[in-house]
């Protein structure tokens, strides 16, 4: 399923979200802490205005005036300094019947106090209220006033302007404001480095295209033929793809690995060591309850540091079946390479000699090279009925003359069709591996012979290949057939490794005689 564009890029989205997250948050404090501020601002006005209420109501002077009912000036001029000093909008005091003794306007003393709330601080009461006096709405505080005999003589009232009472308020709340503001601020900066951040974790890519690529990459690991495990640096397997748990479950081994420490699930791969060394091992076999695996173990290396290691291995059969298969792929093109050599050297022969117009001798040239053809080809169709092995072999005799020796062919008996094709197969793995040997048996050598005979009776094969070159000592005859093994140099030793496999692979046997400077023969007898 194919992931679909977003609209938006993943850093305009992170900001969007981020931003949006930091707003709310933002707002929702807002309102709960502006409401919170401003209900604790219009309280403590309310308690400013109460305690300068108290604070006028039990001083020796107020209570003086109002118990000898003396002249209000010094009075007036005390409750006109308290007013400046605690910046409220005024301090009245008043008698019971609630005439005015003091007043910010020296005209209003004597007046009855305006706004109707005044009541029950005259019975005794303490209150605050808002309403509107002679100086407009106020917020007031009214405190009863007591002589030292404990009667009630009068009162005191104090008001703040509600203008003021609001102003501060609001001025509470500006500082809200601006830390919404700046919070805002703070959380934008935030996501976007936030959204930079993430995505030059993601090598900057988009989610989607993540998506894409893992998507693609899954499909890729697990399309491949190879089975492929990997470890992180703890040594616990993190990957697996599906080949390697076919090849696993071919094991008798049914439970998914991953999680599982490779050591306990898989000791055979001995990926730790990778891990320790940090040096890879290639080209290992690795036994698996009977399935012999072909394992190849690298080091991952992210930054210059090791974060775990990887192992692709196939099973050991399809690879031998593989190389088997190039081999006689192999065999097969050096015979017409070499028949296609052989056929250009004679025609160059004929052209020369009709350039020299010596068409007599052309003839005879002709004539003898027909002969032969249609002796050799003519031969060995009547003895091999199968065309590839036939042709297989025709092959070979024009690769013995252009290496300067001479193959002679030979047979009892006719040799049918095989009823499975991959015998043929077999049989030209055989015949070519131990004739290159026995050709290369006679380099450096002015007589070289290389005999190739066949017996064919009531279904067995027996296939002799011998030459008169210079032997194979005793003490190595043991160890021809074993892979690598080889007096010719570096990377060789495979040929007689192949004949021996093939031959075990179709049931038959190889019999080996030698004689150090007199030559090699090597019987091979088969099912057929």
């Amino acid at each position: 399923m194919r992931n679909k564009k977003p609209r938006f890029r993943l850093q305009t989205t992170i900001t969007f979200l981020v931003c949006g997250v930091v707003a709310l948050a933002l707002f929702v404090t807002d309102l709960l802490i502006s409401n919170e501020i401003g209900e604790t601002t219009l309280n403590n006005q309310t308690d400013k205005a109460m305690n300068i209420a108290k604070m006028v109501a039990h001083s020796p002077l107020t209570i003086k005036n109002l118990e000898q009912n003396q002249e209000e000036l010094e009075l007036q001029k005390y409750t006109s300094e308290m007013t400046k000093i605690t910046a409220v909008e005024f301090i009245v005091v008043m008698d019971m019947n609630g005439i005015r003794k003091t007043h910010p306007s020296p005209d209003k003393i004597g007046q009855h106090f305006v706004g109707g709330d005044e009541g029950p601080v005259l019975r005794g009461q303490e209150k605050t209220s808002i309403a509107k006096g002679t100086l407009g709405y106020s917020l007031r505080a009214f405190t009863p006033v007591f002589s030292d005999s404990g009667k009630q003589i009068g009162a005191v009232a104090v008001g703040i302007s509600l203008n003021k009472v609001k102003q501060n308020v609001k001025n509470s709340k500006r500082v809200i404001y601006l830390a919404v503001i700046f919070g805002v601020l703070i959380g934008v900066m935030g996501a976007i480095f936030l959204a930079r951040k993430i995505k030059k974790s993601m090598f900057g890519l988009e989610p989607f295209e993540i998506g894409k690529l893992l998507e693609e990459r899954s499909a890729m690991l697990q399309s491949t033929k190879e089975g492929i495990l990997a470890v992180d640096q703890d040594a616990r397997i993190t990957l697996i793809n599906n080949e390697a748990l076919r090849l696993f479950e071919e094991a008798g081994m049914k439970e998914n690995p991953v999680g599982h420490l490779v050591d306990q699930y898989l000791p055979q791969l001995q990926l730790r060591n990778v891990l320790e060394t940090g040096k890879p091992s290639l080209n290992i076999e690795v036994d698996l309850s009977g399935i012999t695996l072909f394992a190849n173990q690298l080091p991952i290396i992210v930054g210059n540091q090791m974060v775990g290691a990887i192992t692709t291995f196939r099973d050991k059969t399809e690879i031998n079946k593989l190389a088997e298969e190039l081999t006689g792929v192999t065999l097969y093109a050096e015979a017409l390479r070499a028949q296609s050599h052989e056929f250009m050297n004679k025609l160059h022969v004929v052209l020369g000699l009709v350039h020299l117009q010596h068409y007599e001798k052309l003839s005879d040239y002709i004539d003898q090279i027909s002969d032969q053809l249609q002796n050799e080809v003519g031969y060995i169709a009547s003895k091999i009925k199968d065309p590839a092995l036939a042709g297989f072999i025709l092959g070979k005799m024009s690769y013995a003359r252009e290496m300067g020796a001479e193959l002679t062919f030979s047979g009892e008996g006719t040799l049918p069709e095989p009823v499975l094709p991959e015998t043929t197969h077999e049989i030209i793995t055989i015949i070519g591996n131990l004739t290159d040997n026995a050709l290369e048996a006679l380099s450096g050598q002015e007589n070289k012979k290389v005999f190739i005979h066949f017996d064919y009776y009531d279904h067995e094969l027996l296939i002799e290949i011998a030459d008169n070159g210079r032997g194979i000592e005793a003490e190595i005859v043991t160890q021809i057939f074993s892979k690598g093994f080889s007096t010719k140099g570096n990377d060789r030793g495979i040929g007689l490794f192949l004949v021996k496999r093939s031959i075990e692979k179709i049931h038959g046997q190889i019999e080996l005689s030698t004689e150090v400077g007199k030559g090699t023969r090597f019987s091979v007898t088969l099912p057929y």
